[in-house]
């Protein structure tokens, strides 16, 4: 009789631990959505797998399942209909006599059904990047968390974390609306449970955690929600081509094929013109696109059906979850570009206002227009809508201001970059930028001279598409990549209790650096209010010695910028741009006030540049 006790005890026991432990990713779902045939991965003990799935839900119907390579794992395939009221699904897993109920949610969909959130960031908008634990500390108790691997608080290296997190950006929310920014982009906020170098973000450990030592989940929103109550928007980082080494489904893999093996380690080459090239060997495709990132970011077999469902369902999830607006892609070139346009089309069946652009840091006109909407007549065609343009940044803008005028360099190199735009679909989407987080910082790579500067931050905030501006850069925060990448990503002075210097006040900022602050809050906010710029069409003449002047215009404002990238002063008058200029009268200086008529030959000093607001 004991031993029957016993032996009930312990099945009563069992059968509770495995419906105690099992997780299902998605965490839940909505009723209404168009994608309502959802793929749940089960995870659980080694005896999971043995189980079959029933479904007791109104309106929800088990489709299929699937076992696994590994036991712990099951996926089991649902139908949502469109009668499907929000509640709590049951999920009954049987084996033999055994029964297990997991309760799974099904919950209302947000608020305005993606009509007042996921609204996109366009032309209109100035993206400012941070990285949230270099911006400023809100909550100093979440800067260590227990049982996470990576314990290091120590501010004095670029290695460790400092302690930044979401709480810290939030309470910095009316001082970056007053600099004129309208959207935020964050690197990374998921968990990031990795034992070192954890204060980029880019190594996921678990898809449906917002890291804890940000603030977990709760900051996140409270966070979203402050931006939108501003109008502001954010943007979230995505990593779809890899994760860290520690992630769950890496330490215990669903199915042999989950990433890209190797017999032996096989790094990415980088080189992505393998991906476009008619000559290409398959070989070199194959280490392009399958390769991996780095030893601590495995690479993932998006081929692998589960694989794809599980990243395309956790990226409609955190829109609908979180309501944020837009998504940059990390990495986007060493991504399955097939699976990428499903993804990219189920968000924008989805969410048709969504903004995506992804990461393309590759060299050449044609090898960025490739990743994006573009006029190529190709076999492959993405349907990303915008990428991070870096040809304006390494072929465009550095070399406008560090080289000497030349037929093939300097200023040359921005305009004839420019004139490529005839290979996107809409080159207004692309997203502009001085530098980020992986660039050494424009103010470094410009010999921190203030000219090259002002003339980088006018170009920036006035060229044709969306202007991204790195956390700092407006108080002339400086650092190269070497001899390590943590230097481009030092604290903004101030966010920390203590710091020596506020710079997010005019008193704690020198006057130079106030000096740079002023011309970016000034053309920033006149961007906020000028069609010319955020929607208008964009003309370029031809530079001519190091003078380039190009037009921002629609029927209600032009307006007329003009750079000198020569080391000496540069004669120009109205009537040399007349196509443009015959109408109006005068032209006015964003940022100084100045007004110059239309009819005196101006002068303008060496690596200067004006943005003239024209009028009659």
């Amino acid at each position: 009789m004991k031993k029957l006790a016993f032996l009930l005890l312990a099945f009563i026991y069992v059968s509770l631990s495995l419906a105690q432990n099992v997780k299902v990713y998605p965490t839940n779902w909505w009723v209404g959505m168009k994608h309502n045939k959802v793929q749940l991965l089960l995870r659980g003990d080694s005896t999971l797998g043995m189980h079959v799935p029933t479904i007791q839900y109104p309106g929800v119907h088990l489709t299929s399942y699937n076992k696994l390579d590994n036991s712990k794992y099951l996926a089991v395939n649902v139908t949502i209909a469109p009668t499907a009221k929000p509640g709590d699904v049951v999920i009954v897993l049987k084996r033999g006599i055994q029964t297990h109920t997991i309760k799974w949610p099904l919950l209302a969909r947000r608020k305005g059904n993606g009509s007042s959130f996921a609204q996109g960031v366009t032309s209109s908008d100035f993206i400012y990047l941070i990285m949230p634990d270099r911006f400023s500390n809100g909550d100093p108790t979440n800067d260590r968390i227990a049982g996470m691997r990576d314990q290091s608080l120590n501010r004095d290296t670029v290695f460790n974390r400092h302690g930044g997190d979401l709480q810290g950006i939030q309470n910095q929310l009316g001082y970056l609306q007053d600099l004129g920014v309208t959207s935020l982009w964050l690197n990374p906020v998921l968990e990031n449970d990795m034992p070192d170098r954890t204060e980029h973000g880019y190594a996921f450990t678990d898809h449906y955690t917002v890291d804890p030592r940000l603030g977990g989940d709760k900051a996140y929103q409270a966070l979203i929600d402050a931006v939108h109550a501003r109008g502001m928007k954010m943007i979230q980082d995505a990593v779809y081509n890899h994760v860290g080494s520690y992630h769950w489904f890496f330490l215990e893999k669903p199915t042999k094929d989950w990433f890209h093996e190797w017999s032996t380690y096989t790094n990415t080459t980088y080189k992505e013109q393998p991906l476009f090239d008619a000559y290409a060997a398959q070989k070199d495709y194959k280490q392009m696109a399958d390769g991996w990132f780095t030893k601590q970011m495995p690479d993932l077999n998006q081929a692998n059906p589960y694989v794809a469902n599980f990243l395309i369902q956790h990226a409609l999830w955190t829109v609908e979850k979180f309501g944020i607006d837009g998504w940059r892609i990390d990495t986007y070139a060493y991504n399955d570009l097939a699976f990428m346009n499903r993804c990219n089309k189920a968000l924008l069946d989805e969410y048709p206002k969504l903004s995506i652009f992804g990461e393309t840091w590759v060299h050449g006109v044609i090898n960025q227009a490739f990743f994006a909407e573009n006029n190529l007549n190709i076999p492959f065609k993405s349907n990303q809508p915008s990428v991070t343009d870096f040809q304006t940044n390494l072929y465009g803008i550095l070399p406008a201001v560090n080289e000497g005028f030349g037929w093939t360099s300097g200023v040359n190199k921005l305009y004839t970059t420019l004139t490529q735009d005839i290979l996107y679909k809409d080159p207004m989407k692309l997203v502009l930028f001085l530098d980020n987080h992986d660039l050494s910082r424009f103010y470094t790579q410009v010999g921190e001279n203030i000219d090259k500067m002002k003339v980088g931050l006018q170009w920036l905030l006035t060229c044709r598409g969306v202007p991204q501006m790195y956390y700092g850069t407006e108080v002339l925060m400086a650092g190269a990549t070497h001899p390590n990448d943590g230097y481009v990503r030092k604290d903004f002075p101030g966010g920390w209790s203590g710091d020596a210097q506020n710079k997010f006040t005019a008193a704690g900022r020198t006057p130079q650096e106030n000096e740079i602050h002023t011309l970016v809050t000034k053309l920033a906010n006149f961007r906020l209010k000028s069609s010319a710029i955020k929607t208008g069409k964009f003309m370029q003449y031809v530079p001519q010695d190091g003078l380039y002047v190009y037009f921002r215009y629609d029927a209600n404002q032009t307006v007329m910028c003009v750079m000198n990238t020569s080391d000496k002063a540069k004669d120009f008058t109205f009537n040399d741009y007349e196509e443009r200029t015959k109408s109006f009268t005068k032209g006015t200086d964003v940022v100084s006030g100045k007004v110059f008529d239309a009819i005196t030959k101006h002068s303008i000093a060496p690596m200067q540049m004006l943005v003239l607001h024209l009028g009659k």
